[in-house]
């Protein structure tokens, strides 16, 4: 075989493992890390529209410091 077929082939060599991070193969939004996408409405109007992963993270945001403000409360009950 030589250099051109080795370089060119159709043939893939053995041993190498095609290892791809499935976010990046996914592609569109997610594979961009984007947390939003523009959406034309029918009026003409651009609409900014969070994705539903970007909502989600939020929320479980919330709900943490939700929980430490119920923990400090308490605190601050016993206290006085």
């Amino acid at each position: 075989m030589n250099y051109l077929e080795k370089m060119y082939g159709s043939k893939t060599p053995q041993g190498v493992i095609k290892d791809k991070n499935p976010n990046r193969v996914l592609g569109g939004l997610r594979g961009q890390g984007s947390d939003h996408y523009s959406m034309l409405g029918e009026d003409g109007m651009e609409r900014e529209v969070p994705t539903r992963a970007y909502v989600q993270g939020l929320e479980e945001k919330l709900r943490a410091q939700d929980l430490r403000i119920e923990m400090l409360e308490k605190k601050v009950r016993k206290l006085s």
